[in-house]
């Protein structure tokens, strides 16, 4: 059972003065592992890092800036995974009293990637023993819900001020590979096929993604996590789309950040959010867009 300690905050808000209808979600680049999670695990620090989305945050370091509300996981995707439902667990990867209420788990989390991540190619089990009730309902009440909290809460400010709200949920991915639908995709926006975002705002991130230059994929393969298919209610005026950006292009191969390269795509994500946020969701592609 994991104790419990006074803990850096998990989550942080960032509100601009003068805001906009956009939020960015940023849940996969925290850093900060609770000294409960370092007594829990049975690998290196090392081998959990690999989960994080590394650095995608500084690519958001100018959305408040730019109008956007940003929420931000500062503890590490480790502890839970806030793009996975809490019901996506795989029944071998808990404790035998919680297998019951885990009956169907997808392709993700029989991989031991479910809402608390329980394992990695390579190296096996993350965690001296199965995730039992107290540690699941630990990482859930500390990190996960809070998070879901502030996300539904900042938008839901956002669409009655604005009439609407629009969610950018920024992520990092690896090189697609060669087999995989969307490969040469450096850049991948998802809607869940239509179903979390109007068709304008989607056309919209499409275009100005496409001003970066690289390839740009749409559902192919990454449609759009738990975060999107939450928050996103087009029909309620509340538009979400996941953007997953390749780490080739802000990231050395030694996965840290490239200064020039982070920084054309601070100014990229900057120039979307106040795009998207200027334009209402069903408004025409400006002409720009596409230059």
């Amino acid at each position: 059972m994991l104790s419990h300690s006074i803990l850096p905050a998990a989550i942080a808000v960032n509100r601009p003065a003068a805001g906009g209808p956009v939020v960015v979600s940023i849940p996969h680049a925290g850093r900060i592992y609770p000294p409960e999670i370092l007594a829990a695990t049975r690998v290196d620090r090392t081998l959990l890092e690999r989960l994080e989305d590394s650095w995608c945050d500084l690519i958001a370091t100018e959305a408040a800036e730019a109008g956007a509300t940003v929420v931000q996981a500062m503890w590490a995707r480790a502890v839970a995974d806030l793009n996975r439902g809490e019901g996506q667990m795989a029944p071998g990867e808990v404790a035998i009293p919680l297998r019951a209420q885990f009956s169907a788990p997808g392709r993700k989390e029989r991989a031991g990637l479910g809402v608390v991540p329980t394992r990695l190619a390579d190296c096996g089990p993350l965690w001296k023993r199965p995730i039992d009730h107290a540690a699941l309902h630990w990482r859930l009440e500390s990190f996960h819900r809070p998070y879901h909290a502030a996300l539904a809460g900042e938008l839901s400010a956002a669409r009655d001020r604005f009439g609407h709200a629009i969610l950018l949920d920024l992520h990092s991915m690896p090189p697609i590979p060669p087999g995989l639908s969307g490969h040469g995709a450096r850049i991948v926006v998802g809607d869940h096929f239509g179903a979390t975002a109007g068709e304008g705002v989607v056309d919209r991130v499409m275009a100005l993604a496409e001003e970066l230059g690289v390839a740009v994929s749409r559902n192919q393969p990454y449609a759009g996590g738990h975060i999107v298919r939450t928050h996103g209610k087009p029909g309620q005026a509340v538009h979400a789309i996941q953007i997953e950006i390749d780490r080739s292009l802000y990231l050395t191969p030694d996965r840290l950040p490239d200064p020039v390269s982070v920084a054309r795509l601070v100014a990229w994500f900057s120039n979307l959010v106040q795009e998207v946020g200027a334009n209402g969701p069903e408004s025409e592609i400006f002409p720009q867009a596409a230059e």
